[in-house]
């Protein structure tokens, strides 16, 4: 008996969230149909034209821009940013550096500054229950 690999696939939406995309802002085509593995990798690889569009311009999904905005997906939605938003409505945000983004990024960074803490402060408990004299 000769056992037959079937592709493995993805639903629309998966597929653009792994590449960084807006669902809805994809092509007809890429949102009615099903995505397999070979597919996915080929779009990473060689992105067509659409895409490369896509991410240069947008319209972005939260995450990525909560990315080039430096704050957390939470602190969009404290600053009430619920939509996807172009490049162009990126850039005007950093421009304007409202009060809430300002905040969000104090919080982003302190937030990062902790982890930093925490990560040093767990090798360093590592090194002494290692070390022969504990």
């Amino acid at each position: 008996m000769t056992s037959h690999k079937t592709a493995q696939t993805m639903k629309p939406a998966t597929a653009a969230k792994k590449l960084g995309v807006y669902l809805e802002a994809t092509p007809a085509e890429f949102q009615e149909g099903v995505v397999s593995r070979t597919e996915l990798n080929t779009l990473q690889a060689d992105p067509p034209e659409w895409l490369q569009e896509l991410r240069r311009n947008g319209p972005h999904p939260r995450p990525v821009v909560a990315a080039r905005l430096g704050i957390s997906i939470s602190g969009l939605a404290r600053g009430g940013i619920t939509e996807a938003l172009t490049t162009e409505q990126i850039d005007a945000l950093k421009t304007e550096a409202p009060e809430w983004l300002r905040q969000e990024r104090a919080t982003q960074a302190e937030v990062r500054k902790e982890a930093v803490r925490i990560k040093e402060k767990s090798a360093a408990r590592d090194d002494r229950s290692g070390d022969p004299r504990s």
